[in-house]
């Protein structure tokens, strides 16, 4: 058991037979109320957000979930296939439980695989990736009237916005927690 004081981002629970993930918290002191806390929660199987509000003291069943290595294989439509590395296994994830991580998968990308028992839930990227720039505006010397920023597309499909010296087919480095530009590798 968890209880409100120890809650954490990132830390999955289970809650009303669902696990979640949170996402955010927010521990509010009343001057004269008894405190509570408020936490933003994403139900891990479905993907939507949630937003609860628990008295402060409150326990949680914690959901203990495993990371393995997986290598991501292919995409079929809206199911992304994995290969457990160490075992072999192939299995499939849906577009639904990836969110995010969607942006940033590319073929052959080595990510941990987050499972609940048996059930697949989900992967962990690495803080930041390499990609390739397939498409940008050319920079215009001297054009920095809007912030010395430029919408580039990756491999992936993602647009991010990049400096005005990069170009189609630089390598760069994405952030996959925040979606931004880091830096160009050459």
């Amino acid at each position: 058991m968890i209880a409100t004081g120890d809650l954490r981002k990132g830390i999955a629970i289970e809650f009303d037979g669902n696990l979640y993930r949170i996402e955010d918290f927010q521990h509010v002191k009343m001057g004269r109320g008894s405190a509570y806390v408020k936490l933003k929660l994403r139900n891990i199987r479905k993907g939507d957000i949630t937003e609860r509000t628990f008295q402060a003291g409150e326990r949680f069943q914690r959901a203990t979930l495993d990371k393995s290595e997986v290598q991501f294989l292919y995409r079929d439509e809206d199911t992304f296939h994995f290969m457990n590395t160490a075992t072999y296994d192939q299995f499939a994830i849906d577009l639904a439980r990836l969110g995010n991580a969607v942006n940033f998968l590319k073929e052959n990308a080595t990510v941990a695989l987050l499972t609940y028992g048996d059930e697949p839930i989900s992967v962990e990227m690495p803080p930041s990736v390499e990609m390739e720039v397939t498409y940008t505006e050319p920079g215009i010397k001297g054009d920095t009237a809007t912030g010395g920023t430029k919408p580039a597309t990756i491999e992936t499909g993602y647009t991010v916005q990049v400096p005005l010296f990069v170009n189609t087919g630089d390598h760069i480095r994405v952030d996959t927690r925040t979606g931004d530009y880091v830096e160009r590798v050459s």
